[in-house]
């Protein structure tokens, strides 16, 4: 038996041996600490930037499929000038939420940067992680509330959101996406879901075309079927930090692959040169936040497919949803000819592979025209682009004088 083959019949009997309670709780500590519970959980507005000396609201969206999202806002920078502020959407990637924005000095962190630079500034929180756990009729700790995929996060969150910033503003709006938030921008865009109010986007460290994926981690985790393994056995909820059959998986994946368990920043994603101390220390107090099992197969998917497309649910499945045997495949090169993109990627990235963006690019390239942005940071890995202390001078500078050219 291969590597592989092995990983996913060890992690099986894992699962059937070990109990799974509702609250997570585990006999010893998750290589990412422990996971809080909702009465230690206070919001981003009053823990991180209203203490930077910027003013902050807290918002709550419903989804068309009933789920509760959360969302900040930061109306202005440090200094009012009462001026009318284009919005600014920012997006997550995969086991974060919101916070990982805010994880240097507020000189560092784009969401201030955008504010103080006199952008109106909004950051998303899709569901299932820590402030947008809530449903109007599904409770978090059953399977129903976890049966999506980032298929529901681009065809309902998103949306969710621009509409609610749109309702609020009556502009148009600046999208920020990173890593998995770039795929959902790009899928919905791709389907025309409200691309008549958003102005622009941004997407750093975007993964849409998977072929070249250089993340040992993430390869052994698609390879090894993590998402149909530990969906049959029934672990809806993927948390890394409260549930100790993921935590034993992940273990397991580091021993037999070499690889640190306690960087597994790096061990995921690659090199990342440009962090800084305080932004790896506090990687395990905010993240990995839970996503769903479903969301985890959607991406094992696309990395072993190669292939853009809704998720593939099998026979039944797929003809009960789509028509058809197989789902539906998402043609990126349907985004509108007239929302101007930009583009960050790294030379580090071990997600977001330079030949992959490289491919992406000219197919965007071909429909887009001089619509295209693209940056190519050489050092920089995934999360430099929103962690990296010379990300400002680098990267959002940049940004910034992309959302100024836009009339």
């Amino acid at each position: 038996m291969d590597l592989h083959g092995l990983l996913s019949f060890y992690f099986l009997l894992l699962l059937v041996a070990q109990p799974h309670p509702s609250n997570g709780a585990s006999s010893r500590g998750s290589i990412f600490g422990q996971r809080r519970t909702p009465a230690q959980e206070i919001g981003t507005c009053a823990t991180t930037v209203v203490k930077q000396g910027y003013p902050c609201q807290e918002f709550y969206v419903t989804t068309k499929d009933d789920y509760i999202l959360n969302m900040q806002r930061i109306p202005e920078g440090r200094v009012a000038n009462g001026e009318k502020k284009q919005p600014v959407l920012l997006q997550h990637g995969i086991f974060a939420d919101g916070m990982t924005w805010f994880t240097n000095q507020p000189q560092q962190n784009l969401p201030m940067i955008l504010a103080d630079k006199g952008f109106d500034v909004w950051i998303a929180n899709t569901r299932g992680t820590r402030f947008s756990r809530r449903h109007a009729f599904l409770d978090p700790n059953t399977k129903e509330y976890w049966d999506w995929s980032w298929d529901e996060l681009a065809a309902n969150d998103l949306p969710a959101f621009v509409d609610f910033i749109y309702s609020q503003t009556g502009q148009k709006v600046h999208y920020v996406g990173h890593s998995l938030g770039t795929l959902t921008a790009l899928a919905s865009f791709s389907q025309g879901l409200v691309v008549d109010k958003v102005k622009s986007a941004v997407l750093l460290s975007p993964i849409a075309y998977l072929s070249r994926v250089q993340s040992i981690l993430l390869n052994v985790a698609a390879n090894t079927f993590l998402g149909e393994a530990t969906g049959l056995i029934g672990i809806a909820e993927f948390n890394p930090k409260g549930d100790p059959a993921v935590d034993s998986f992940l273990r397991s994946i580091c021993t037999s692959t070499g690889l640190n368990c306690n960087d597994l920043v790096t061990s995921l994603s690659g090199f990342n040169c440009c962090l800084n101390a305080s932004a790896i220390n506090n990687y395990p107090e905010n993240e990995p936040q839970s996503t769903s099992t479903k969301n985890l197969i959607h991406l094992s998917q696309i990395i072993r497919t190669k292939v853009i497309a809704k998720f593939d649910g099998l026979l039944l499945y797929n003809l009960r949803r789509y028509g058809a045997f197989r789902p539906p495949v998402y043609n990126v090169a349907n985004l509108p000819r007239d929302l101007p993109l930009f583009l960050g990627h790294g030379g580090n990235d071990a997600i977001s592979d330079v030949e992959d963006v490289q491919y992406l690019i000219s197919i965007l390239k071909y429909h887009l025209g001089d619509n295209l942005k693209s940056q190519f940071v050489k050092d920089y890995g995934h999360f430099d682009f929103i962690r990296a202390v010379n990300a400002k001078d680098l990267v959002y500078n940049e940004v910034v004088d992309f959302f100024k050219s836009q009339k």
